[in-house]
């Protein structure tokens, strides 16, 4: 029996996978060329190569929604990775899609995330003059941040995690923009919106910021009661809709129910006065943290320093601060800012 060795993984990738797929033997490349591995194909290296960064570590200790929660079921930055990959991967098998280029943009998809969530984006948002996105620090970590001198990934990797955020837009939007160049990335891009609506919802009802009764009955009706009876619902239909098609798809009323429910989560949840107390804390953490670094650059670790000679300190202060996980930030804080006990 032949051993299913690269070239052999590539062949099955041309006679198996829809015509829409990507192909790992015809990938456009890394930046720097590399010698291919014997077993692995491209994209698996890519999704080894994130498992095993630092960054991809960190992700346990970032917040998701909930700002230091005192439990241990809410989800974190790495749990919502998990869910991501596992909704993208079960889409992208049952379209006969790149199951590998999917889960390494999945895992991959918010590497660049701040701590504190949305929170700790939208602070740096406002300080740096340049702006800030975690879709593009994501692409930076795994292009110059990441190991020595970033992680050298394939084209269609880098494109998925560049173009996977939607913001406030609603899904499958006609107006959207910086959609994927693949339909990988296409698929990584509605499942971070298929999970983290579902375990966002789980997440508030555990908090008490939203009560069952409170959630639109109309996408309910449509969609199911519980986050795994509205995940099939949602993952069945896109691969319905989808399959033979080189976009994805959706039928109306299941994704007009979606866009309905999603908009009540950043109405009543994202927005909750439940959580401004701790929103407010958090951000006033990164942004003191961002103008205290800036006065003191020579805090910063010496990995920083070739940034700081090319692209200027305030490019190494945000590189700083949107790695850090929740709890080294304040601690962080409470070393500048905190007066220390006489004791």
């Amino acid at each position: 029996m032949q051993m299913f060795d690269r070239l052999e993984q590539e062949k099955f990738e041309e006679s198996f996978l829809s015509p829409y797929a990507s192909k790992s033997g015809k990938s456009k490349g890394r930046k720097i060329k590399e010698r291919p591995c014997s077993l692995r194909t491209e994209y698996q290296r890519d999704r080894d190569r994130i498992i095993h960064s630092k960054a991809f570590r960190r992700l346990k200790h970032k917040t998701q929604v909930f700002i230091a929660p005192f439990g241990d079921h809410y989800r974190t930055r790495l749990t919502h990775t998990l869910e991501v990959s596992q909704i993208a991967r079960t889409i992208s098998r049952a379209l006969r899609l790149n199951e590998d280029l999917t889960e390494a943009i999945a895992l991959g998809h918010d590497l660049g995330h701040t701590p504190f969530g949305h929170t700790g984006e939208e602070a740096l948002n406002d300080v740096h003059p340049e702006g800030f996105r975690h879709n593009e620090q994501s692409l930076r970590v795994v292009e110059k941040l990441e190991g020595r001198g970033g992680l050298n990934l394939t084209y269609e990797v880098r494109d998925g995690i560049l173009n996977h955020s939607q913001n406030r837009e609603r899904i499958l939007d006609p107006k959207s923009k910086n959609l994927p160049h693949t339909l990988e990335g296409e698929v990584v891009r509605i499942a971070d919106s298929l999970a983290y609506v579902n375990h966002d919802i789980d997440d508030a009802l555990r908090a008490g910021i939203i009560e069952e009764g409170d959630l639109p009955e109309a996408s309910l009706e449509v969609l199911g009661r519980t986050p795994r009876a509205r995940i099939n619902t949602l993952v069945q239909d896109v691969v319905r809709q989808s399959w033979g098609k080189p976009h994805l798809v959706m039928s109306r009323q299941i994704l007009e129910a979606f866009n309905e429910l999603r908009d009540f989560m950043y109405e009543k949840v994202y927005s909750s006065k439940a959580l401004t107390s701790e929103v407010r804390k958090a951000y006033d953490i990164v942004t003191a943290l961002y103008s205290f670094y800036l006065k003191h650059i020579d805090l910063l670790p010496a990995s920083l320093k070739k940034t700081i000679e090319e692209e200027g300190k305030r490019r190494a202060v945000v590189d700083y601060i949107a790695g850090m996980t929740d709890q080294y930030a304040l601690n962080c804080y409470k070393r500048y800012f905190l007066p220390r006990g006489w004791i």
